[in-house]
């Protein structure tokens, strides 16, 4: 009741002077920042709540009880903790960086302990009713560099001293597994009850020297003989969950560990690590209003433009997408849509690894099919850079063919989408990281304008000192820039490049034209333009009633670069 009196208290005031004013504010900033959960609140509620509202995103924090005792913002997953939990069943987790791992499993770590305190007022309240208090093991191999065989040693041998001073030490116990072993059974011993091992970023070792040949095989051995303790050693378990970015098996590790259940691609799982659209709007209906005001937008357009640029994960092909955690809690703490998540982590291991196994980027772009096997199997040393580009959340599961069992993965959203191929730019032209912007803006604004020449000299940049022979390999190359250029375009224009044969190379829609670009890497631009006239590439357009333009462009192969064009 209280909100809605003081939503009226403030409609009846607003014109009583600047001074009254001011104190519904902060009275207003007071009531919100207390309730756990925002109110439910109609359409037109939605519009009369004001400018000002601060509420506490948990922005960087991975601890449930700090993010529970300080009052942020939580979107409610106890309820699938405690399905999980209740199996007693080991299991296992894969997710893309930045997704909640280290939070989810900081909410076992607390419900396992019994801080039942904590869970006041969340689904699990109701659903828990013993409480029982258990030993828990949580590693967490995240906040190292891995730059050394002795680096991985070091953090397992710090957490099990950890350990020991509690639950003791065993003499003859040595090494790492040992340890591990001999601490888990005395933790049971002592307690009288199962051990719960936590696991956060267990394969964050190997992620870190994945280009090292000679650290990854140490590291894979070290981690093979720790992670088996947790077969031999079930007797004395209650439970386990190790989360990670890569699929277990796909390291190599532990191939005998077969009891762990994989629930990375489960559907009554699918959204545990995650924002789901209705808990977006359950959740956080204030930020978004506030999103809406200062980018002058609708609720509904904020809506729009939250789920085309966060949106869009899939992890399983029966369950509901989800936006990125991450960049939804950045947006409401600035108010402002960028690719937040994507700075945060640049792909540079993954390009290197798509030009090492010279993978054609305009089927990765457009969308790559794929059986299950071949994109959640990886292997360190394949020549496939799809599954860790996968697992690494650049794609995602965007259609599913039941009949053949076939998986369509895509990027997942416009940040993800537009963030690889501008990161793409510098690896395969000449155009360095402060260029890219301005040669985007440049290449729209003279389209629009009309100025074909201007586009086309622009674009022969992005050719300079192409650094390889003439060849096939470098024809594809060529052809990866045309359709990077063009792509990079679409989030501004209606641009598309060629995805099917019986089409021009490439459209781009401007308010007041439309071009049609056909490019000739061995032809003429008189060529090109004929090819427009004979397939009738200008066709589909000619109803539409904006000036049509065909340009044809020839590529040199003694300049190795863009040579003439006609239009």
């Amino acid at each position: 009741m209280l909100f809605v009196w003081y939503k009226v208290s403030f409609d009846e005031k607003w014109s009583h002077g600047s001074a009254v004013c001011e104190t519904v504010y902060f009275f207003v900033e007071f009531v919100c920042v207390f309730p756990w959960k925002c109110v439910s609140l109609n359409n037109q509620n939605r519009e009369k709540i004001m400018d000002g509202i601060l509420r506490k995103l948990p922005i960087g924090i991975q601890t449930f009880e700090k993010l529970r005792e300080g009052d942020y913002l939580y979107v409610d997953k106890t309820a699938l903790v405690w399905r999980i939990a209740s199996t007693e069943t080991p299991y296992f987790l894969s997710r893309p960086r930045r997704f909640g791992k280290s939070l989810l499993l900081s909410t076992f770590e607390a419900y396992f302990e019994g801080k039942k305190e904590l869970f006041e007022g969340l689904a699990i309240a109701d659903m828990e009713k013993e409480w029982k208090t258990y030993p828990v093991f949580h590693l967490d191999l995240n906040a190292e560099k891995y730059d050394s065989p002795q680096a991985l040693v070091e953090i397992l041998s710090r957490q099990l001293t950890q350990w020991e001073l509690k639950y003791g030490k065993g003499e003859d116990e040595e090494t790492l597994s040992g340890r591990f072993a001999g601490a888990i059974r005395r933790a049971s011993e002592q307690s009288g009850c199962g051990v719960v091992v936590l696991v956060d970023g267990y394969d964050k070792p190997l992620l870190k020297v994945l280009s090292n040949d000679v650290l990854l095989d140490d590291y894979r051995k070290t981690l093979n003989a720790f992670y088996s303790v947790l077969k031999s050693s079930d007797r004395y378990l209650h439970f386990v969950l190790l989360t990670g970015v890569t699929k277990f098996a796909q390291t190599g590790m532990c191939n005998d560990l077969n009891q762990l259940n994989d629930i990375s691609m489960t559907s009554q799982y699918a959204t545990i690590c995650g924002i789901t659209r209705q808990e977006l709007e359950d959740t956080f209906i204030p930020e978004l209003n506030r999103l809406a005001e200062t980018n002058e937008l609708t609720y509904e357009e904020t809506l729009n433009k939250m789920t085309a640029l966060y949106d869009g994960y899939h992890f399983c092909e029966f369950a509901e997408g989800v936006f990125n955690p991450f960049s939804v809690l950045n947006v409401f703490d600035g108010y402002k849509f960028s690719n937040y998540w994507f700075q945060t982590g640049t792909p540079t291991f993954l390009v290197e690894l798509l030009k090492k196994s010279e993978y054609d980027l305009r089927t990765l772009i457009d969308g790559v099919e794929a059986n299950a096997s071949s994109f959640m199997e990886y292997r360190v040393d394949a020549n496939n850079p799809i599954p860790l580009i996968y697992q690494s959340g650049y794609l995602t599961i965007k259609g599913y063919d039941k009949r053949f069992g076939n998986y369509l993965l895509k990027f997942p959203n416009d940040e993800v989408r537009y963030g690889f191929m501008d990161f793409l730019v510098p690896y395969y032209t000449s155009v360095v990281d402060d260029e890219r912007g301005f040669y985007l803006g440049k290449f729209v604004r003279e389209l629009e304008s009309g100025d074909v020449d201007a586009f086309l000299t622009r674009l022969q940049a992005f050719f300079a000192d192409f650094p390889y022979e003439l060849n096939e390999k470098t024809e594809r190359h060529y052809q990866v820039v045309v359709y990077l250029v063009f792509k990079l375009m679409g989030q501004f224009t209606g641009a598309e490049v060629r995805s099917a044969r019986g089409r021009a190379d490439a459209v781009v829609k401007t308010p007041k034209y439309i071009y049609v670009f056909e490019f000739k890497l061995n032809g003429t631009a008189e060529q090109a333009l004929q090819q427009i006239d004979e397939k009738g590439y200008l066709i589909p357009y000619q109803v539409d009633g904006r000036e049509l333009v065909k340009v044809g462009v020839e590529f040199s192969a003694e300049k190795r670069n863009i040579d003439r064009w006609l239009y």
